[in-house]
């Protein structure tokens, strides 16, 4: 509020120096002629009564002439201020109109309403640097599940368009420069609430300064950060940058999943979905060589990973027709075969050999050129296994209507995966076990799961063993001295004999990583669990972490659950109990 303070008192400094003269002009003259009261005995003004007769005189209310009649000199004197005044408080007045339409100002009252907003934020948000398409998913995804955030972004256009849509929550945004460690503050990077950050502007520098930032000002804050070359993603490394995400290296590996480890790539794609996804059908990508059409930063990573699959690849680019015979040089390797052109007409699909091939991709980065190149290649072979990059999310409906084997979405995939790390810790490391796990472990995983919750996405939810995070069941482990282990956080708190639909993924102890641990497995005090399940087991198990008595209950078979329905539900199983045992005597 102190800037919106000084900014209009810089625009007003000549208007309120002028009114202040003129007031000063007035009172001087007021108090030095003299006057003559009603028994003609000659009187001054004092200070104090002169200023009261110019404050009511000058701003146009009108009193009269007080505490005596006025003689016709100080009439005149009066007369002078009142134009005088007028002309003051006219030029006041235009500059307020003025103030109004100035830019810094309403930037000014912009930039104060949103610290406010922010300083008085009282629930857990992510602060996001970078609305591009990226950033417009990992906010509407975020808003879905009711969690806030905070946007910064150098766009005005961008933000109106948020600000246009309807969330469930008031969207609180600043158009500034994330670079600044002062936005990154105001924005709310030092407050007890904020959960992580997110970096996803389409500079790197942009980027890297942010992740300094982060580092710097709130150590231990998760930071998820975009990054377009190898040098900047070394360097967010080096700062401790928690998550660094390239497009084109995530697409990369997201192609050769699809095509080395379908099943894989499915249960990746299935894990980072959005809220209300489905399990994909299962399809392999065939083996043999393949044609890629585009050979830029994002070409060379899936050409990068087709290799690694152990396929051979033609690549189909214009780089030596628009002379640049450095990038053609780039493209030949062995297994490599390099040629001139776009793609996009007939010709040069069937002199790249199309009708021998596996595969093709369309990885341009104009969508229009990847429609016209997958629309050729269907009409050369209309059973060719088509993979196509989807650069702007606005032309959905039109590679819906493709219906291309594989659409591959690079803002989604980040988006996706940024949303997924962050409502949910471990799942980084779950999904660096799933890349590194081979296509039957993920098929098995993919089945398991299917066995409890069907093709609906499941929920995915971290446990901390601790005593602000589970403290009633560090109460029971501590009493009872029971051994606990991953089955019990899986039992129903109506019915303990009964399992509710949820699955350990993952454990971390001591450092150590654990996929899948077993029912049997014991639960120590320290331990990181990542569960998945339906939202009614994730439901029932934060009633066993967090209420000793329910914990007790489906533990160890004993104690009050609280509430009368828990207890006549307590007091059923015992005696269900006790007849099943009277029988077996």
């Amino acid at each position: 509020m102190g800037s919106v303070f000084f900014v209009a008192l810089r625009r007003l400094r000549a208007p309120l120096i002028l009114i202040i003269l003129i007031f000063t002009v007035a009172i001087v003259g007021l108090v030095a002629i003299p006057g003559v009261d009603e028994q003609g005995r000659p009187w001054h003004m004092s200070v104090f009564q002169a200023f009261y007769f110019v404050t009511y005189t000058a701003t146009t209310i009108g009193f009269g002439e007080v505490p005596h009649a006025f003689t016709d000199t100080q009439r005149l004197w009066v007369a002078l201020i009142i134009y005088l005044s007028v002309i003051g408080w006219a030029f006041l007045l235009g500059a307020l109109l003025g103030l109004t339409q100035d830019k810094g100002f309403q930037q000014a009252i912009v930039t104060a309403r949103f610290a406010r907003a922010v300083k008085g934020l009282r629930e857990p948000f992510y602060l996001i640097c970078g609305l591009g398409e990226t950033g417009l998913m990992v906010v509407q995804s975020l808003d879905q599940r009711g969690v806030r955030f905070v946007v910064v972004d150098t766009d005005a256009t961008r933000l109106l368009e948020l600000d246009l849509q309807e969330h469930a929550t008031d969207a609180l945004f600043i158009n500034a420069d994330g670079r600044s460690p002062e936005t990154l503050i105001m924005a709310g990077l030092k407050k007890r609430e904020c959960r992580g950050v997110l970096a996803l502007t389409n500079d790197d520098r942009v980027n890297l300064a942010i992740a300094i930032s982060v580092r710097l000002l709130n150590p231990g804050l998760p930071a998820i950060c975009r990054s377009h070359t190898p040098t900047v993603s070394a360097s967010m490394a080096t700062v401790g940058t928690y998550q660094t995400i390239n497009p084109f290296v995530e697409f990369g590996e997201h192609l050769l999943l699809a095509m080395r480890a379908p099943d894989s790539h499915r249960l990746i794609t299935w894990i980072v979905g959005p809220p209300g996804a489905y399990l994909a059908p299962r399809i392999p990508a065939p083996p043999g060589r393949w044609i890629v059409c585009g050979y830029g930063r994002f070409g060379s990573q899936v050409v990068a990973a087709i290799r690694r699959g152990g396929f051979a690849v033609t690549i189909v680019d214009p780089a030596a027709e628009e002379g640049e015979p450095e990038r053609a040089e780039q493209g030949q390797q062995d297994g490599v075969r390099l040629m001139q052109g776009r793609g996009t007409d007939l010709a040069t699909l069937s002199a790249a050999g199309i009708g021998d091939c596996s595969g093709l991709v369309a990885g341009t980065d104009n969508d229009t050129s990847n429609l016209a190149i997958a629309i050729a290649a269907r009409r050369l072979c209309p059973g060719l296994f088509v993979i196509v990059r989807q650069n702007q999310i606005a032309n959905r409906a039109l590679f819906e209507a493709l219906g291309a084997n594989i659409t591959m979405v690079s803002s989604q995939i980040v988006a996706n995966e940024c949303v997924a790390i962050l409502r949910t810790p471990l799942m980084a490391e779950m999904l660096d076990i799933v890349r590194a796990k081979d296509d039957d472990w993920a098929l098995a995983l993919v089945s398991r799961l299917r066995a409890l919750l069907g093709d609906a996405r499941p929920e995915f939810w971290s446990l901390v063993v601790s005593g602000d995070e589970a403290p009633g069941l560090i109460d029971v482990m501590g009493s009872t001295r029971l051994p606990v282990r991953i089955a019990d956080l899986r039992r129903s708190t109506a019915d303990r004999k009964r399992v509710t639909a949820s699955l350990a993924l993952l454990m971390r102890r001591d450092g150590r990583i654990i996929d899948l641990p077993g029912d049997e497995t014991e639960i120590r005090v320290g331990d990181q669990l990542l569960f998945a399940g339906g939202e009614a087991a994730q439901r029932e198990q934060r009633d066993i972490v967090m209420n000793a008595n329910v914990a007790s209950h489906v533990i160890a078979g004993r104690g009050s659950l609280g509430g009368t329905v828990w207890r006549l539900l307590s007091s059923a199983e015992e005696k269900s109990e006790t007849s099943g045992s009277r029988g077996q005597d």
